[in-house]
């Protein structure tokens, strides 16, 4: 069960279903829900980290197996980066809890961080997890990166046939960190360790400075690598 922050679009099944998406840069909706780790206030879970939302369409079901018990394996690279975990979907706590106790006889792994049982939906309507189009009882694998300000930085859906890759959600989280600690842009393919773009020039003095930079990889005044 989930309580968040009462609103007339919780009330109205109409008014949920019309209510927008979070964006990025929105706040993140808070809430109050039962998890496999007891019941949490989202806001004061997180704590000042970075925090790692993200939904699966079922329990007991194969693709959400192997990526719950993969994040699950690699959870030392997320508390290296700050980022807490927690997983949602609308199945009870009971189906949680036995999922739990099957994934770690099966797959030799146990999840150490919480999943949310929102059986009403609320946390799913609230992060816009649920897509009619493909499917209107389950929620499709959405993840929502989450900065120590409650402040949505990114935001990846799939559906539900198509597993999540952890590596590229450990990208994700470097290249924010990286962006925000250095005042910087992450290129294509970026990995952590490769060059960085310089943010463009947005005045005249900002192009001859740039043009006067040393030690960079200068393709044009607008396109700037540099190591950091």
């Amino acid at each position: 069960m989930c309580v968040p922050i009462p609103s007339a679009a919780t009330a109205n099944p109409t008014a949920a279903a019309l209510r927008p998406m979070p964006r990025i840069g929105d706040r993140a909706p808070d809430f109050k829900a039962v998890t496999t780790h007891g019941e949490l206030q989202f806001s004061e879970w997180q704590a000042g980290k970075w925090a790692l939302l993200f939904s699966h369409p079922a329990d007991f079901t194969p693709v959400c197996s192997t990526e719950l018990t993969e994040l699950a394996r690699r959870s030392k690279d997320f508390e290296a980066r700050n980022f807490k975990l927690i997983g949602n979907s609308i199945d009870s706590v009971h189906s949680h809890l036995a999922w739990v106790e099957n994934l770690a006889k099966i797959l030799d792994t146990r999840l150490p961080f919480p999943l949310i049982a929102d059986i009403d939906k609320r946390v799913s309507e609230a992060y816009g997890m649920i897509h009619p189009g493909e499917s209107a009882t389950v929620t499709v694998r959405a993840l929502f990166f989450i900065d120590p300000k409650q402040t949505i930085r990114a935001i990846i859906y799939y559906p539900l046939n198509v597993g999540r890759s952890v590596d590229e959600i450990l990208r994700v989280c470097d290249a924010l960190q990286t962006a925000d600690q250095n005042a910087v842009a992450c290129p294509v393919d970026w990995k952590k360790g490769d060059k960085v773009i310089v943010p463009p020039p947005k005045t005249e003095k900002d192009v001859a400075a740039r043009m006067a930079m040393q030690g960079v990889e200068r393709l044009d005044f607008y396109l700037i690598k540099k190591s950091l």
